[in-house]
């Protein structure tokens, strides 16, 4: 665990006190955000996370004072946040990937489509909204946070086989959706730039 010290506090400083949440906040933000920026390296994501690690204190209340200082208590639930937002992170690049897929064709990945990956998530999150409810819920839970379908079937509470069922469909109607995307990107990796004719045929030599 990262020693408060390390952060630029303190063990001398009087903490607030633990139900001063605006206290706290003044107080430990700033070594918060140090953390989180050297966990998530990127200053916007930091200060989300920041902002969410404070809510979750002061919604869960489960910081407890004979188990160390408050400070220690806010850098770990900060650790854990980022570690967990990371690996969400990397489930729904995965999961794009593997859903860019079957949206765009079958064939090989390229720069090409990589580049693209973006764009398509932001295409996703639109497609998503027009899609019946039951689907968008299983592929939300599949794509935001990173659940497997048995995962998905044991938090919703019904069988395998309607998970199964309800993100088939949904796949079906995202590539519905995405018609016109997928046809670009298929048709640009069917039908490359044509390559540059070499100099020396351009002057009839073989």
């Amino acid at each position: 665990m990262v020693h408060p010290s390390a952060l630029g506090v303190s063990d001398q400083d009087l903490p607030p006190p633990p139900g001063d949440l605006a206290g706290l906040y003044d107080a430990y933000s700033p070594a918060v955000y140090r953390l989180a920026l050297r966990l998530c390296r990127n200053p916007s994501a930091a200060e989300d996370l920041v902002q969410d690690v404070f809510l979750r204190y002061w919604r869960q209340e489960r910081y407890d004072p004979r188990r160390g200082p408050v400070l220690a208590y806010l850098l770990l639930l900060t650790r854990s946040m980022a570690i967990n937002r990371l690996n969400q992170q990397r489930n729904r690049w995965q999961l794009l990937q593997r859903w860019s897929t079957q949206l765009l064709g079958g064939h090989q990945r390229s720069p090409h489509d990589t580049a693209e990956l973006g764009d398509l998530a932001e295409r996703m999150r639109s497609a998503l909204a027009q899609i019946s409810a039951n689907q968008r819920q299983v592929l939300e839970l599949a794509y935001y946070e990173g659940m497997s379908q048995s995962v998905i079937a044991e938090h919703l509470q019904i069988p395998l086989g309607t998970v199964k069922t309800r993100s088939r469909q949904g796949l079906l109607a995202l590539r519905r959706h995405l018609h016109d995307f997928a046809a670009g990107a298929t048709s640009a990796t069917a039908n490359p730039p044509a390559s540059p004719t070499p100099l020396a045929d351009r002057h009839g030599h073989p």
